[in-house]
């Protein structure tokens, strides 16, 4: 093994994929007891699938609890009391149906079932005391993998940014990835979830090769890893060709089993390695302007791997990812060009805005935008290149004019 390959993964017992996987979800609960709280997303809730799998749960002997409480935004307060009433109730496992927020609030609840509140005492990471609750994860958009990794993000109104929580006791027990039950999903969360799982492959397959501490506690995330990259190239080529024929037509089958596929793939990769820039950066965007958090990743994107380009193994990579959206340039560096040019093309059929002026950003508010994005060192370290305010400000200031829109029409 060459001494470069290193890397950590950590992934629920049980992963299935396909659809009408959904129909092991009686088998797999009951594995870890009669009694199951289902925390659902609330439309999802109404949905004859929905009713035909709670039948079946319960046709099964199983008790099931059914929540649709979770608030957008996961607010930790509202955490802290769904908390209090999954201990008073004493779930065996935890049912998460729906997107990452659904599936990010069942892994905070099974938390606090497990060891009490409050929500705050575990922010950062490797601040999870032990074992959760098992949690059961469903989900019903293709875009945060969350049904395979090992943080949660939740607002806190003490905070000026959101705030994660990072544990490997945050890996759910097992994932069920169903994509049927994403058909029909409304074009604008299609398109923001989508292209938030492509950025997820990307930044990790562009992540700096860290050290890990082998003799002391790990870090969650690892940086550059030898397991992602066996399987980001292929999420990349899967996300990119369905997402936006997913956005046009929301009830084509073939579109969301690769979508689903391709994010799932996405969240074993980055909940390996973690993410940077384009993350770094969205969430004091979305802070500001209220936008979807896939909306400013993706938007982003393009504008960090110009910034990260001219490094030997940064650029081999970017080009390995030109290739995989489809570039046959025969340099290097035509291919980093056609990787970003893709993606800022992917963006524009999918309705995503061309700037970070469209969504609102004023110039003056750049320089400010930029010191946040910094002061997420955990992000920052993930990033193949030494991270600078300067550095930052260049990013936003080229997403806030456009300035590679025009290569959408290339």
């Amino acid at each position: 093994m060459s001494t470069s390959a290193v890397g950590t993964l950590r992934l629920p017992a049980r992963i299935h994929v396909g659809e009408g996987s959904r129909a092991q979800l009686p088998t797999l609960l009951a594995g870890y007891g009669r009694r199951a709280l289902a925390l659902v997303d609330p439309y999802v809730a109404g949905t004859p699938l929905f009713a035909e799998l709670l039948g079946a749960l319960r046709g099964a002997g199983l008790e099931v609890r059914v929540s649709t409480d979770v608030q957008p935004e996961l607010p930790a307060a509202s955490l802290d009391a769904s908390g209090d009433l999954a201990r008073a109730y004493a779930p065996d496992v935890i049912l998460a149906v729906g997107g990452g927020s659904v599936l990010d609030a069942a892994k905070l609840v099974a938390l606090l079932a497990a060891h009490g509140g409050p929500l705050n005492r575990y922010y950062g990471e490797n601040a999870v005391p032990g074992p959760v609750t098992p949690v059961v994860a469903v989900p019903t958009t293709a875009g945060t993998g969350s049904e395979v990794t090992p943080v949660a993000v939740v607002s806190d109104p003490d905070r000026e940014l959101k705030v994660g929580i990072s544990s490997l006791y945050l890996v759910p027990a097992a994932a069920v990835v169903d994509s049927e039950l994403a058909l029909g999903a409304p074009a604008g969360v299609t398109a923001h979830s989508g292209i938030d799982a492509l950025v997820h492959v990307v930044e990790s397959y562009t992540a700096a090769p860290l050290s890990p501490p082998w003799d002391g506690v790990l870090p969650v995330f690892t940086g550059r890893n030898v397991f992602s990259d066996t399987i980001a190239l292929e999420a990349a080529g899967r996300l990119a060709r369905w997402l936006p024929v997913a956005v046009r037509d929301p009830q084509h089958r073939e579109a969301r089993a690769n979508l689903a596929y391709g994010s799932l793939l996405g969240g074993m990769s980055f909940g390996a390695t973690g993410t940077h820039l384009s993350h770094a950066l969205q969430y004091p965007v979305g802070a500001l302007t209220h936008t979807p958090h896939g909306l400013g990743t993706g938007l982003l994107l393009p504008y960090v791997l110009e910034a990260i380009r001219g490094e030997q193994e940064t650029d081999r990579r970017l080009a390995e990812l030109g290739a995989a959206l489809g570039s046959s340039a025969p340099s290097t560096a035509g291919r980093v060009d056609d990787a970003i040019s893709a993606i800022v093309r992917i963006n524009g059929e999918i309705g995503l805005p061309g700037s970070l002026a469209d969504l609102g950003v004023t110039a003056d508010q750049l320089s400010r935008i930029a010191e946040l994005g910094l002061a997420s060192a955990r992000l920052v370290a993930i990033a193949p290149v030494p991270v600078t305010h300067g550095l930052l400000l260049g990013i936003l200031e080229r997403a806030h004019v456009g300035a590679l829109r025009e290569r959408s029409t290339r």
